[in-house]
């Protein structure tokens, strides 16, 4: 098969580009300049700009799997082009976009979309709103050459989350010495992680599966638990490794944190219990034994607390933390004058 794969470079699409590349011939778009490998065929571009997209579209493909994050308008405008220059579309959405659940959640459980309310919510194009009004756009072509793809958080050595948090966020306040600032509502949650080479493994057997086309599945473990038992494995862990246990803090509620990050993330995400039932996706593709998540997190903590590479920071957020525990964040950390100075003016004023 001839497949293009459209930004495949994070937790999903590099197990994803490795795994295919041993049976079929890829081309991957990618902004940073790669050299090509074997069956892989890096193609340097935005793949959201139109120029770069019309070359792309110059040819068939096979698979086209869509790792890219678009606006509802900006999908609703390329949609037909993609359904048209292939035989299967993989269109990536999430399960960010289901509503809350009391029962574990199936591919036929309420959206968002479908049920809520929030007139503000509604009025913006967040993503987990987004993502249910683009999988309307596809339904509504009347087409099925296409398969919905609903991940759920997924986790590499470069991708350690915690609650709404990455591990710029977290896992480099505890390394450094400083305090995991955590709410209470988040950490009594459950939740869902799974291992981005999972993932990948259920995407492959679903390729060219005809049983998939026209169909949405999340692909996530089954295993569940609440963000306290994982922030109660990460330190563990962390002391295992480095022989110091990182400080927490338990503040009440996340009302706070909403000041300084999304809130829609927080309200239709996080505060709900994420569990997932895979009855739907194990009929096409069998039952599968997905990595054991402590096991998993493990691992990934090991490699990269061997050879940390940050991604950046979020100043505000350093501000607030630091103002529930009365602590500082070294200016030389924090990149660029203006973060600087918003991280001083935050820190001290709030």
């Amino acid at each position: 098969m001839e497949i293009l794969i459209l930004g495949g470079t994070g937790a999903m699409g590099v197990p994803l580009v490795n795994l295919l590349a041993k049976d079929h011939k890829l081309f991957v778009t990618t902004r940073a300049k790669k050299e090509n490998r074997g069956n892989i065929t890096y193609i340097q571009g935005n793949a959201k700009d139109r120029e770069f997209f019309s070359t792309l579209m110059e040819k068939r493909y096979d698979s086209i799997i869509d790792f890219m994050v678009y606006s509802t308008e900006e999908l609703k405008e390329r949609l037909p082009i993609l359904l048209d220059h292939t035989n299967q579309y993989f269109f990536f959405s999430s399960s960010r976009c289901y509503a809350d659940s009391s029962t574990p959640i199936t591919e036929d459980s309420p959206r968002l979309v479908d049920v809520c309310t929030d007139p503000e919510y509604l009025s913006i194009d967040e993503y987990g709103m987004a993502k249910g009004r683009e999988e309307n756009l596809l339904r509504e072509t009347g087409r099925t050459n296409w398969t919905i793809i609903r991940p759920y958080i997924t986790y590499n050595s470069n991708r350690i989350q915690l609650g709404v948090y990455e591990k710029e966020n977290w896992l480099r306040r505890a390394l450094e010495g400083r305090t995991i600032v955590f709410p209470k509502d988040i950490a009594a949650k459950k939740t869902s992680l799974t291992y981005g080479p999972d993932v990948a493994g259920a995407i492959a057997e679903l390729i060219g599966n005809e049983k998939a086309y026209g169909q949405a599945f999340h692909i996530t473990t089954d295993e569940s638990h609440t963000w306290g038992e994982i922030l109660d494995f990460y330190c563990d862990k962390i002391e295992e490794i480095t022989g110091k246990r990182p400080k927490v803090n338990l503040v009440e509620n996340s009302n706070g944190l909403m000041t300084v990050w999304n809130k829609w993330q927080i309200r239709y995400d996080r505060l709900y219990d994420r569990e997932f039932n895979n009855t739907k996706i194990e009929t096409v593709r069998g039952k599968y034994n997905y990595k054991p998540t402590f096991e998993g997190l493990g691992e990934c903590l090991d490699e990269f607390i061997s050879n940390p590479v940050w991604l950046g920071m979020n100043d505000r957020y350093e501000a607030w933390c630091d103002r529930q525990c009365g602590e500082w964040t070294p200016l030389w950390e924090i990149p660029g004058k203006k973060a600087k100075l918003r991280y001083l003016k935050h820190r001290i004023l709030g």
